[in-house]
Order: structure tokens, then sequence, then C-alpha cells
């Protein structure tokens, strides 16, 4: 019988097996990819990226609710490579407490606009987003995650008043968090 309960309480605590409990999460990533998915203009042309560069950081607290900031700079296909679409946001999220991967989800507000010399004929406009981000342990403090976030940014109007373009885009990143 004392076989029995060893057993059932060793696989027990193997399939019930949690993350580690840390006080503090603080995780750093970079943007490796973006799409424009707002609708193409009057005359039928459609944003296309031509790279992406910034950083997300990330404070999470030990009950899995954590406080993050975006800062990054999209490219536009076509255009000099001064003009882009910078965007900054700042964000709210949870990670569930699933076993053995981190799986966070994530909400931001924030802004963009345009950047570089086109901007002066530009107002900076609302944006939020909504993201999610798994992570994998490499060793017992350190993740890597891989994220996805979803930007909403639609209000970017033009000096005067008139609509703007949509910038609305998703974006792909990469990162590590350190668990302390």
């Amino acid at each position: 019988m004392k076989k029995i309960i060893l057993t059932v309480f060793a696989a027990t605590s193997l399939l019930l097996y949690s993350t580690q409990s840390f006080a503090i999460s603080l995780s750093v990533g970079v943007p490796i990819g973006a799409t424009f998915t707002g609708p193409a203009d009057a005359d039928g042309d459609k944003n296309e990226t031509d790279g992406i560069s910034g950083y997300f950081l990330g404070v999470q607290l030990p009950f899995g609710l954590g406080l993050g900031m975006d800062s990054h700079k999209t490219t536009i296909k076509g255009f000099d490579t001064t003009t882009k679409v910078a965007t900054s946001m700042y964000n709210l999220y949870y990670q569930l407490p699933i076993p053995v991967v981190s799986l966070i989800l994530g909400l931001g507000t924030g802004d963009s606009n345009f950047d570089g010399e086109i901007a002066k004929y530009f107002d900076k406009g609302a944006a939020t987003q909504w993201y999610t981000s798994i992570g994998f342990p490499i060793i017992p403090f350190f993740d890597i995650h891989l994220s996805y976030r979803s930007i909403t940014s639609k209000n970017v109007k033009e000096k005067g008043g008139t609509d703007g373009p949509d910038l609305s885009s998703t974006i792909t990143g990469i990162g590590l968090a350190f668990n302390f």
C-alpha cells in the first residue's frame, strides 16, 4: 500500500508540476517581423514592410501580473529608409498558470505616427494592441519566448484633420526572460 501511495504521489507531482515560483521576472525582446494589415488606399496601394527595429521590455510580479513597454519602428517599402512608422506601447499582461511553458496574454495602449521627414504632415494617432507570448525554459532561471502582437492604429490624421492611412500591423518577436 505504501508503494502505491508513494507512486501516486510521485506521478501526481510530476504531472501537476507548475513553473517555479520566482519573485520577479524581467524580459527583453526584439521584433523580427512585421506586416501592415490595413486596407489598400483609394489607388489600390497597400503599405508593405521593409524591416523593423526596436525592443519589448517586461517586468512580471510574483502573482503572474506584469507591466511592459514596446517601442519599435517599421520601415515602409518603397519610401526612403528614413520613412518609418514609430509605435510606442504600454502593456498589462498576465502569465497563465500552465506547467512547463510560459503562456502570456496581454493588452496595450499607446500611439503610432510616421517618423522621419514625412512626420511633419501627420498628427500622432492612438494605437491599441493585444498580444500573446509563449516561453520555453532553457535553464532554470532563463526562458526563451516567441511573441505575436496585433496592433490597431486607424486614426493617424493628416495635419488639418483629414483621415490618414491605416497603420495597423502584426509583429512577431523573440526574447529572453530572467527569473529571480
